[in-house]
């Protein structure tokens, strides 16, 4: 079953008070993208992230949003006491603290450059936080691949009622095709024995075998009708039979193939019901290109 490059997956996990979330969208398009949104302190993860990504989505657009929230007690940031010190013997001796008009502020002091230090086990919570994202991005992508197989199964029949459509008008033109010719004939013998009774002649029916030969050869469509059925017959085989394998590129250039013999015929037969059904086979193909870009 073919799977659409349109999905969505989300997972998280909460350990010793940190939760951590994650979310994978993915969108279509020609070749994999990805953009990673971590918090700046992980940022360096985004490599091994987008390692694990393609592992599993070999298509599209992806985004992925990473999110950490620590609520323990590991995750308060160390007071610099000497720093502290410093500024504020630096800070007494200005005449404003001096002399009492201004006060010393702990908030400002705590903001200042070196005061407030990362948790000296920066390194371990690193290694834990990189543990639980790789698993999260494993189950986000398992999740996103079960949406894509439900678009997936919309797209296959979808795709498969244009395909209908396709058939049924193809087989209409094999039929009518034959009898073209024919017709062709009959209009033109028609014409010339009416332009030709007022001077009591007759056409010589070798020339008119030529004329018909000739309109007979200009007009055949029957290597066209025979390549476009095929073109389905293998389009149709894809679609039911994909095996969860990326298609996407396949589908795009059998519906670039079908259009390429549908303009052919299009532009060889004159006949008014060929030409009908033949605007509804484009119309059905155009339909079909504009999928597929959706399929991975």
């Amino acid at each position: 079953m073919i799977r659409s490059m349109t999905g969505f997956g989300e997972a998280a996990e909460h350990n010793d008070g940190v939760h951590y979330f994650l979310e994978i969208r993915s969108l279509n398009g020609k070749y994999f993208k990805s953009t990673i949104r971590l918090p700046e302190e992980l940022q360096g993860l985004e490599p091994v992230l987008e390692a694990a990504v393609r592992r599993s989505l070999v298509r599209g657009t992806i985004t992925i949003v990473g999110k950490c929230s620590d609520r323990s007690e590991a995750a308060a940031h160390e007071i610099n006491h000497q720093a502290l010190d410093a500024y504020i013997q630096q800070l007494r001796k200005t005449p404003d603290v001096a002399d009492g008009s201004c006060q010393i502020n702990a908030t400002d002091l705590l903001a200042l450059p070196g005061v407030l230090q990362p948790p000296s086990d920066d390194e371990e919570r690193y290694e834990l936080a990189k543990k639980a994202f790789l698993k999260l991005t494993k189950d986000a992508c398992a999740r996103l691949d079960e949406m894509r197989r439900s678009e997936g199964a919309l797209l296959v029949d979808d795709l498969l009622g244009h395909h209908e459509v396709i058939g049924e008008r193809l087989n209409r033109i094999a039929e009518r095709a034959p009898r073209v010719v024919e017709d062709y004939q009959q209009r033109l013998l028609a014409r010339i024995q009416s332009l030709l009774e007022d001077a009591k002649a007759r056409v010589d029916p070798t020339d008119l075998i030529k004329e018909v030969a000739v309109y007979a050869e200009r007009s055949d469509i029957s290597e066209e009708v025979a390549r476009l059925s095929g073109h389905l017959q293998q389009f149709r085989s894809i679609v039911k039979d994909s095996d969860g394998k990326a298609v996407g590129r396949t589908l795009d250039f059998l519906a670039q193939e079908m259009l390429r013999e549908a303009n052919t015929i299009a532009s060889k037969s004159s006949d008014a019901d060929i030409s009908k059904d033949i605007v509804e086979v484009k119309g059905a193909i155009d339909r079909i290109k504009e999928q597929v870009q959706n399929v991975l």
